[in-house]
């Protein structure tokens, strides 16, 4: 692992539910979603044409710092009297699951409750860690991109990475939705203030047939929350091009998503 490989938000009051938390973001992430504005994270280049050319003092601005994980724990050491949360999200954490057992094992010995955000990717690494009670996370946030059927517009294309993620790549668009599914299960069997489901309205990838197919696979007390999709920072530079939903057609989609999950909510 690269010396510096996380972000770390040293305080956040936005990233676990009623908790005051710290927030570390683990660099590398399997997907490949056009709307992502973590560049740095899914590619430690640094993201599209665009954001390369902008200037010295805003790439200042924007670029995230990265520290060690020895950071990351030392922080934790010296809040655990202020805080009482820690969020350990990506990119995709799962991506690297050995590193994400040491923060938890580390963070719960300091007594912190944890939060874990994943993109559903990994559902064996999943589960292995909830069946674990050492390592489970008290809480996990699935990222639920799109209908299932089509995960495969998701996935890295470089070749290193499929490389590296041959066990979800492989098996071409049928095994990507595969995965999403058993991850739904899995999280869906958490009890119900322990877990919640997120979705970026973003036009290309979620519409009215993508949300009635995802809450097909939700449980009817799910906290499904949607995100709005700005088009700057993006990943893919053709993503900055597509004009986000009305506030219209996004109220439209988040009412039709309450008709089968009233948990639906903007946020």
């Amino acid at each position: 692992m690269k010396p510096l490989d996380a972000v770390l938000i040293k305080t956040s009051l936005v990233d676990y539910p009623e908790r005051v938390a710290a927030a570390c973001f683990l660099r590398g992430c399997n997907f490949r979603c056009p709307y992502c504005y973590n560049t740095e994270l899914v590619e430690p280049s640094g993201g599209n044409q665009s954001q390369a050319q902008k200037s010295g003092a805003q790439a200042k601005r924007d670029t995230p710092q990265f520290v060690s994980i020895q950071d990351i724990i030392a922080h934790l050491k010296k809040r655990a009297n202020v805080l009482s949360g820690f969020v350990i999200s990506g990119g995709e954490p799962l991506c690297q699951p050995d590193i994400v057992r040491g923060l938890i094992l580390k963070a719960r010995s300091l007594g912190y409750k944890i939060k874990l955000d994943t993109n559903g990717a990994f559902p064996g690494r999943l589960q292995e860690l909830l069946s674990d009670p050492a390592c489970a996370p008290d809480y996990v946030a699935l990222d639920v991109k799109t209908a299932p059927t089509r995960y495969k517009e998701l996935q890295a294309q470089d070749a290193a990475t499929i490389k590296a993620l041959q066990d979800l790549n492989a098996g071409g668009q049928n095994l990507a939705a595969q995965k999403i599914i058993e991850s739904i299960k899995i999280v869906s069997a958490m009890p119900s203030s322990a877990r919640e489901f997120r979705t970026v309205l973003y036009p290309p990838l979620v519409g009215q047939a993508e949300i009635k197919e995802i809450a097909s696979l939700l449980p009817k007390d799910a906290r499904w929350f949607f995100a709005h999709f700005l088009n700057g920072r993006c990943l893919c530079a053709a993503a900055e091009k597509v004009q986000p939903y009305t506030e219209e057609k996004e109220a439209a989609l988040v009412e039709l998503a309450r008709s089968f999950i009233p948990g639906a909510a903007l946020r």
